[in-house]
């Protein structure tokens, strides 16, 4: 493989204003290098910052600090090179296939006739061949997707930034893609030189990437890098491949549940946002793991398989699990607390009176609401109250979401009642 550097990114930081007039640092220090040659996986927690990098990468936002250099030279702005595949399908539905696609070369300026020419060369590569006519709304959302590829590649692209391109899709159109994608790169059929992609699927990663690299969260910054040296195609049957999805689940379970496992919780405000799991999968996770095969006891790989879960879904329950102390995460295994293991084996009004321990010992903000409503003759309080607190530690979005999962929680718990309609909560209905 050319080891020449396509990209190369120092130190970058990139934050957001606040309503109160502070920031909010999304990114902070991130260093990454991408070669010729080589597909580069990027994986985190939702929020840690992995797509808005792509962004300043393709020159749609600037960094606040740091600098991004393409080809050795400083970028300031889009750099013709670089292109990028979203997630949504970004097509204009009032154009066909082939105007869709035409859309990348006008730009250029480039002969009509040549235009044309890259075009159709672009759709027949990606597999479209007979759809130049149609229009967005006629095709499926692979088809669809398969098109933003295509506009993508038209312009021959040295880096291809690609944002969760297959997360919109299903499960079994979504390999399809994948898979095609591969055996282009492998056959050196793609006009490109790199690809740095943003995924949350763990067997994504391995079965594409070269490298995968794994950001930490608040603020987002690469933390580890994991070299994966398996020939394409990749076999998932193959137990090498199965070992670098358990190596990636350990090391990116390792810092963020340590953080929760070692915190002691003494101050009224969580020390994160939490994220908003329902409690039936909680309970449905919690049951699983205390079932056969599992016993109390499951490699987080095998529990995502078997739950049909991606790790944004699976790491945030996991993480429900281990701050209520039902549940606990290291090393790539979750393991049921004997706490845990007594929930799953209780009645429904047994597992609410666990659950509300549970509440009140690891989330001290869902006892304090319960502790204003005791404390008011009227045992209301507006929803307001409540959510004013949050938001001078968090963003007004994470702080909506922590006080939602947490408003969740403590009804099914019967900590307290809440009214959606006028946004109250009250003792209406607990214990």
């Amino acid at each position: 493989m050319d080891n020449r550097v396509l990209l190369d990114v120092r130190g970058v930081r990139r934050s957001f204003p606040r309503p109160g007039g502070d920031e909010l640092l999304v990114l902070d220090g991130v260093n990454l290098t991408l070669r010729q040659g080589e597909i580069v996986g990027l994986l985190g927690r939702s929020g840690s910052g992995k797509s808005t990098l792509l962004r300043l990468i393709a020159g749609l936002a600037r960094p606040q600090g740091g600098q991004l250099t393409y080809l050795g030279n400083p970028t300031d702005g889009p750099a013709a090179g670089i292109a990028m595949v979203f997630q949504g399908f970004a097509l204009f539905p009032w154009l066909t296939v082939l105007e869709n696609v035409q859309l990348g070369l006008e730009a250029l300026r480039l002969p009509d006739k040549e235009i044309r020419s890259r075009a159709l060369e672009a759709i027949d590569l990606i597999g479209l061949d007979g759809y130049e006519s149609a229009y967005p709304r006629e095709l499926s959302g692979g088809m669809r997707q398969r098109v933003g590829f295509a506009r993508a590649l038209v312009v021959h692209p040295n880096v291809l930034l690609m944002d969760e391109p297959f997360s919109a899709l299903d499960v079994l159109t979504a390999e399809n893609l994948r898979t095609d994608l591969i055996e282009l790169w492998a056959q050196q059929k793609l006009p490109i030189q790199s690809i740095l992609l943003v995924t949350h699927n763990i067997e994504e990663a391995v079965q594409m990437c070269d490298r995968a690299l794994i950001f930490s969260s608040n603020p987002g910054r690469v933390t580890t890098e994991i070299v994966i040296d398996l020939p394409h195609p990749r076999d998932r049957a193959d137990p090498r491949f199965g070992d670098f999805v358990d190596r990636i689940y350990v090391e990116m379970t390792a810092r963020r549940f340590e953080r929760v496992r070692g915190h002691q919780p003494v101050e009224l405000l969580p020390e994160a946002p939490i994220a908003r799991v329902s409690t039936s999968a909680l309970i449905g996770l919690v049951e699983t793991i205390a079932a056969p095969p599992y016993d109390g006891k499951a490699d987080l790989p095998d529990i995502a398989g078997d739950l049909q879960l991606e790790v944004d879904d699976l790491f945030p329950m996991a993480e429900a699990l281990q701050m209520l102390k039902l549940g606990e995460v290291e090393g790539g295994d979750i393991k049921l607390t004997p706490i845990g293991r007594l929930f799953a084996e209780s009645d429904t009004q047994v597992r609410k009176e666990i659950f509300q321990r549970a509440l009140v010992a690891g989330i001290p903000f869902a006892a304090h609401i319960r502790k204003v409503l005791d404390e008011r003759s009227s045992h209301t309080a507006p929803r307001r109250r409540f959510i004013d607190e949050l938001e001078d530690k968090f963003t007004d979005d994470a702080a909506d979401m922590t006080l939602r999962a947490i408003t969740s929680w403590g009804r099914y718990a019967e900590l307290f009642s809440y009214d959606a309609e006028s946004g109250t909560f009250s003792l209406e209905n607990p214990t």
